[in-house]
C-alpha cells in the first residue's frame, strides 16, 4: 500500500508540472462569487462532490511549481455523487491540491472535508483525476451545489453562451432626428457563433441595449439576467473600454458615439465579482 502511495505521488508530480504557472497561485475557497464558480465549472470535464478519506503531505522537493505560502497534497476520496462527466468515474478517487497556509503554516484540515471537485480525468491513471487549477477543490455547501448545478444547466444548452474572446468590430448609424443612433458592435468567440451587442438611443429617452445570440439582432434580444452564464461571459470578459481596431471603419464622430454607447452596456452589466487569485486556464476574463 506504502508504495502504491508512491508511485502515485510520482506519477501527480508530473501532472501537476502542466498546471500553467499563472495558475499557481491559489487562493482559498470560501465565499466563492458567482463568477468564481462559473471560471471552474462552465467548461470543466468533471465536476464532483465528494469526501476526503485521506491526505498526505507532499514534500516541497517533489511539489514543482508550488506557489510560496501553500502546501501540496495528495488527497483520495470518496465519490458522493458525480455532478457532470460524461464517462462516469469510479467511486474512490485521488488528486493533488494546493492549499494557502495560514499566520501559523498550517493548512485548513482535509480528512472528512466535504468537497465540490472541478477536474478532467488522467489517462492510464486508476482513479486517478487531475483539478483544472490549483484551487478548483471548494468546500461543498448547498448553497455552492445549487450555484454549480445552475451553471451547469445553462453550459450544457444548445443554445448555451460561447465563451467571449475578445471584441470584432463596431458599428454606428445615426437616426433620421437628432439624438438618435443606434450602435452594433460584434464580437469574437471561442466557437466561432455571433454573440452582438445593439444600443439604441432616442430622443428623451435612456438608451437602451441588449444582446443577441445569432446573425440576426430580432425582439428576441434582451439584457442578459444577473448571474446567468450569459451575464458572466460578458461581464467577465469584456474589455473596460471598446478597442481602438473595432473602431477603424468609423469616422471619429461616430467612433466617439460607438465607445459611449459601449459604455452603456458595460455600466449596465455591472463589475464581473471575480475574487479568486487565480483564474481558470479556460477564462478569457479582461475584468474582475
Amino acid at each position: 500500500m506504502i508504495q502504491k502511495t508512491f508511485i502515485a505521488l510520482a506519477f501527480f508530480g508530473l501532472i501537476v508540472a502542466t498546471i500553467p504557472a499563472n495558475a499557481r497561485d491559489s487562493a482559498p475557497s470560501a465565499q466563492l462569487s458567482y463568477a468564481d464558480v462559473a471560471d471552474l465549472a462552465a467548461d470543466t470535464p468533471l465536476a464532483i462532490e465528494a469526501q476526503v478519506r485521506k491526505a498526505i503531505k507532499v514534500k516541497p522537493e517533489r511539489a514543482p511549481g508550488l506557489a510560496q505560502g501553500h502546501q501540496r497534497f495528495f488527497v483520495e476520496a470518496r465519490v458522493i455523487k458525480l455532478i457532470r462527466g460524461r464517462d462516469g468515474i469510479g467511486r474512490d478517487i485521488n488528486y493533488v491540491v494546493d492549499l494557502p497556509l495560514d499566520f501559523r503554516g498550517r493548512t485548513a484540515k482535509l480528512k472528512k472535508r466535504h468537497v465540490l471537485l472541478f477536474a478532467r480525468p488522467v489517462s492510464g491513471g486508476s482513479g486517478s483525476i487531475q483539478l483544472v487549477a490549483p484551487d478548483a477543490q471548494i468546500d461543498w455547501s448547498p448553497e455552492s451545489e445549487t450555484m454549480l448545478r445552475a451553471i451547469l444547466a445553462q453550459a450544457v444548452r444548445p443554445d448555451a453562451p460561447p465563451r467571449i474572446t475578445g471584441v470584432g468590430s463596431a458599428f454606428y448609424s445615426a437616426g433620421s432626428i437628432p439624438g438618435e443612433g443606434e450602435t452594433q458592435i460584434f464580437l469574437k468567440t471561442a466557437t466561432g457563433d455571433p454573440v452582438s451587442l445593439s444600443i439604441l438611443r432616442r430622443p428623451g429617452q435612456d438608451p437602451r441595449w441588449a444582446v443577441a445570440l445569432g446573425e440576426i439582432v430580432d425582439e428576441s434580444a434582451s439584457i442578459p439576467a444577473p448571474q446567468s452564464l450569459l451575464w458572466y461571459r460578458l461581464a467577465c470578459s469584456l474589455p473596460r473600454e471598446l478597442p481602438e481596431p473595432a473602431l477603424s471603419n468609423l469616422s471619429s464622430s461616430d467612433a466617439e458615439m460607438a465607445r459611449a454607447d459601449y459604455k452603456v452596456v458595460i455600466a449596465g452589466l455591472g463589475p464581473c465579482g471575480r475574487t479568486r487569485k487565480a483564474s481558470s486556464p479556460s477564462s478569457a476574463s479582461t475584468q474582475s
